[in-house]
């Protein structure tokens, strides 16, 4: 793989690591719902950028299928109409999918403005979804979850990362 000017090579992620983050997202979004605000609607989905940030990086390991299970998860958990969160979630994975070999080509942050896209196109998709199931619509402050999921998109590469990074100080012995 061509990698740009001054990438770090990265070591091979490990599935237990991935499945885990996806897990303790899961976990988070959980906590966030029943924490002091509740499910508000301008509160970042923490899950789904975790499940774009691996879909993007390991498409093999995480693809549509792991969305839509994390998706029906969230939907028996905020018990609301069962599949809203599993299309969105299966929608932003796709578009992921789509978008990655071209997405890791940029800097951070500017893979931040290119995931907001994804971001806006599955909140609308969610949102549309609670309409057309005849709930109420959130309030205008719908609009500040994708970007604050497209301001999560910088933490969430450096955490994810991490372990994957090799040691800074090269060595004799390790010619990488």
């Amino acid at each position: 793989m061509i990698m740009r000017p001054g990438q770090q090579l990265l070591l091979p992620a490990n599935p237990l690591f991935i499945w885990g983050s996806l897990v303790a997202a899961l976990l988070l979004n959980m906590v966030n719902n029943m924490g002091l605000w509740g499910r508000a609607a301008w509160a970042p989905d923490v899950l789904a950028v975790v499940l774009v940030f691996w879909t993007v990086h390991q498409p093999l390991r995480v693809s549509i299928g792991a969305a839509f299970v994390f998706g029906l998860l969230m939907d028996v958990h905020q018990g609301g109409l069962l599949g809203q969160h599993a299309m969105a979630y299966t929608v932003l994975s796709f578009l992921a999918i789509t978008v990655h070999r071209r997405l890791l080509w940029f800097t951070v942050p500017s893979q931040a403005a290119q995931v907001l896209p994804l971001f806006v196109v599955a909140h609308a998709l969610e949102l549309l979804l609670r309409l057309l199931g005849g709930g109420t619509f959130p309030g205008w402050w719908v609009l500040l979850a994708p970007v604050l999921e497209a301001a999560l998109w910088p933490v969430a590469s450096i955490v994810l990362l991490a372990p994957q990074r090799r040691a800074p100080d090269p060595d004799a012995n390790r010619p990488l």
